[in-house]
């Protein structure tokens, strides 16, 4: 005599798994490791090889004044030039996102949205060509006006550049760079936006624009968050255009509009490394090693405030 189950019994039984089931899991349980492992081999390849470069004495690392002295510079025109990037880019890219989803009719809608994806197909090398031979020169009567006007804040004390290789016109290029980045994920949020919460706000009397106010804009935050983040990790990262169009000839400054700008360690690491033997490569890695950490700490911080704010919306 068999046994009957229980409706219960039915309900805590796991259900079968099936042999695909079972190979995707696994799969993706490999590719997670991996990531994992990646990381750790970076990381320690990294420490293995700053390590010189970290106990050496100040005298041995390219400058004389020691390791610190030598990463300083380039880790605040990083962060400096990052920054603008971000400043400039993410209120545009939010803005294009609106646009394409709320106001573009469809089929301009539909074309907007591949040219501002294609910018993300173009090499930044060509961003750099295109940033040192027609930005630049554009952009000089605007820093000459910034230093006539507004010559009182350090941003724009002057004197101006010459050519416009300039940490501005670096952050301006970043910034283009990374708009795709921004946009494409800020539309891709708004369009997920529930219809009934958008319908409720017009219903309600809300015009469009209280509308995207209300019901758009606090919806997408954590997707407006996590694009800027990539964005700024691509800026944080970028090499080449940097290399091309900025003139290194400073230390730290905050100026900028003028030619004296300290590099990054991204472009310093392309410029030196090729030449470079003994300490001073131990020296480029150490560098490195304080970007890796730099992008990690952005990230980090990204998922902690995008987390944060969506136990927030859960618990309210």
């Amino acid at each position: 005599m068999t046994a009957t189950r229980t409706p219960s019994d039915q309900s805590t039984s796991k259900p079968p798994r099936r042999p695909g089931d079972r190979i995707f899991a696994s799969t993706a349980r490999g590719a997670g490791i991996l990531i994992l492992v990646i990381l750790a081999g970076v990381t320690a390849f990294l420490l293995y090889e700053a390590l010189p470069a970290l106990t050496a004495p100040a005298e041995e690392i390219p400058g004389d004044e020691g390791l610190v002295s030598y990463i300083a510079p380039l880790l605040f025109g990083t962060l400096l030039s990052a920054t603008i990037a971000l400043v400039v880019a993410t209120p545009l890219a939010v803005a294009i996102a609106l646009f394409i989803t709320h106001y573009a009719p469809r089929r301009m809608a539909l074309w907007l949205g591949y040219v501002v994806d294609l910018l993300a197909a173009i090499p930044s090398i060509v961003y750099g060509f295109w940033g040192i031979t027609w930005l630049a020169p554009k952009l000089l009567p605007f820093y000459r006006w910034l230093e006539e006007n507004l010559g009182f804040i350090p941003l724009f004390a002057g004197p101006t550049s010459a050519t416009g290789r300039t940490m501005f016109t670096v952050g301006v290029v970043l910034a283009i760079m990374i708009l795709p980045i921004i946009s494409a994920i800020s539309r891709e949020v708004f369009l997920q936006v529930p219809t009934l919460h958008k319908e409720a706000a017009l219903a309600l009397g809300a015009t469009r624009w209280e509308m995207i106010k209300m019901a758009v804009i606090p919806y997408g935050k954590s997707g407006i968050i996590g694009g800027s983040m990539l964005g700024l990790g691509r800026a944080l990262g970028e090499t080449m255009a940097v290399a091309i169009i900025l003139s290194v000839s400073g230390g730290i400054t905050f100026n900028l509009i003028s030619s004296g700008n300290p590099s990054t360690i991204a472009a310093n690491v392309a410029l030196e490394f090729p030449e470079s033997t003994g300490i001073d490569v131990n020296t480029l890695i150490a560098s490195g090693l304080a970007l890796f950490l730099i992008t990690l700490g952005v990230n980090m911080l990204a998922r902690w405030i995008v987390n944060r704010r969506a136990d927030f919306s859960g618990a309210n």
